[in-house]
């Protein structure tokens, strides 16, 4: 049997429902670790000790008395810091906001405790969630190989879970930041549908292309997540009505006779081979599994999509520092402090054209998904680098302004468009290389397709036997 702190989200949480464990032991197991871990690690900018026991006491006192507040009722989850929690410090990982107060609590962090999770501690970042870690902020180290890249901007968020530290984590999504670091973790990262999840309470890196989802080890995981902190909320008005569904009840459905569509140009056109093998591979087990693949042209406009990213994230992210930049430009470092002059240097007709753009590839996306199920591709290029060569290949070196732009549109090629177009993906980790590090691929749905990434990600996670961790 694996580790306790191994051990999925779904058979912790069933353990405390049953009385074979309390949420005070699983709070302490996670907090121990944290403690002998964590120092080599950085995954954390903060740990909610205190705050943490508390909460582990109060829900053992609610369920030696019968009363459950929901799925994840003792089991500590982990949120990246920049998400609001009332009474502690977000930074979103940067030294301007260093010494901001939470006065109020972010919509998913609610809901997660509504649901009975003990917030373990709040998650490592990026400099505002972009491309880079600010330069006096030590980055969190990948456990499964020290120099390789953790992935951005979520990697607090993934190297805490992948390393055993939580049980689950939040992460934030505009580029891919959700999907780089459960790919470069060997992790399992939804983000879903724009709207699906309320972003209230969550400092914005770009309010038209974030998204907030879950970070996990296993399928069943997410979805119990996803299912927690999905819904309208009425302090979002870019939520979405439509009801949530039993995403964990759906997930051991056969896929068989799903069409999986697949570009190939797309998916292998400048990608390493051990991504394309990967590639290959998941699609080899979803027709052992009885799907069917259907050849397929992504609508090209997804081109001027990655192209352009940079220019609507920076615009919206120049409008969210606008209280604190360019007055207090010395606290910046230069990759973030280079998008927002960007922002403040592009203009409304730039960001009117992508907006077209932008509707135009949804619309034609929609159509697609008229034809297919689901989409398989790969989520980066590569495997994970080494750090300093991810930094080079995804820009953010300050090595000269248009090379990070360009730079940054191809490693960014698999997941920007999906931040426009607002449809759901999922990354899913399928085994782990010669090189010793996990190799992952994506999946991307319909519009409000959660349940069925989840079911497809599922048995294509079961097909491939993935169980491995870390060596920490």
């Amino acid at each position: 049997m694996e580790p306790l702190h191994y051990q999925p989200l779904t058979t912790v949480a069933a353990a405390v429902r049953e009385g074979t464990r309390t949420a005070e032991e699983l709070t302490e197991l996670m907090l121990d670790r944290i403690a002998a871990l964590d120092p080599g690690l950085r995954s954390y900018a903060s740990v909610l000790g205190d705050r943490a026991r508390q909460s582990a006491r109060v829900l053992d006192a609610e369920a030696r008395a019968g009363q459950w507040r929901g799925t994840l009722h003792g089991v500590p989850i982990a949120v990246k810091d920049l998400l609001d929690l009332a009474g502690t410090l977000t930074a979103s990982g940067t030294r301007v906001m260093a010494a901001h107060r939470s006065a109020s609590t972010a919509t998913v962090v609610e809901r997660l405790e509504q649901a009975g999770a003990v917030i373990i501690g709040k998650t490592q970042l990026t400099e505002g969630a972009f491309a880079v870690h600010h330069p006096q902020i030590p980055a969190p180290i990948n456990p499964w190989d020290r120099e390789c890249w953790t992935g951005v901007s979520s990697s607090g968020s993934g190297v805490a879970v992948a390393a055993g530290m939580a049980w689950g984590a939040l992460g934030t999504d505009t580029g891919g930041s959700i999907r780089f670091p459960s790919a470069s973790c060997g992790l399992v990262g939804l983000k879903p549908t724009y709207g699906r999840v309320s972003r209230h309470g969550a400092f914005p890196l770009s309010d038209s292309l974030d998204h907030i989802g879950p970070m996990t080890r296993t399928v069943a995981d997410a979805a119990v997540i996803l299912g927690v902190i999905a819904g309208r909320d009425a302090r979002d008005a870019t939520t979405l009505p439509e009801p949530v569904p039993d995403y964990l009840g759906s997930i051991n459905q056969s896929i068989e006779g799903l069409a999986i569509g697949v570009d190939w140009q797309y998916a292998e056109a400048g990608v390493a081979p051990p991504v394309k093998a990967a590639v290959r591979e998941a699609a080899k087990q979803l027709v052992a599994r009885g799907a069917r693949i259907v050849e397929v042209t992504l609508p090209p406009i997804w081109r001027d999509l990655v192209q352009g990213w940079n220019i609507t994230c920076g615009i919206e992210c120049a409008r969210a520092h606008a209280p604190y930049f360019p007055a207090r430009r010395t606290e910046y470092g230069p990759v973030l402090a280079a998008l927002l002059d960007l922002g403040l240097r592009s203009t409304a007709e730039q960001y009117a054209v992508l907006e077209q753009r932008r509707e135009l590839f949804r619309a034609e996306l929609n159509a697609l998904f008229a034809r297919v199920d689901v989409l398989l591709m790969p989520n980066m290029p590569w495997l994970p680098l080494r750090a300093e060569e991810m930094d080079a290949a995804t820009g953010a070196t300050p090595a000269g302004r248009e090379a990070e732009f360009e730079a940054r549109a191809a490693a960014t090629t698999f997941t920007a468009p999906f931040n426009y177009s607002g449809h759901p993906t999922i990354t899913l980790p399928l085994s782990v290389g010669a090189e010793g590090l996990p190799r992952s691929i994506q999946l991307v749905g319909p519009w409000l397709g959660e349940a069925r990434l989840l079911q497809v990600g599922h048995a294509l996670v079961e097909a491939s036997g993935f169980a491995a961790h870390p060596p920490v």
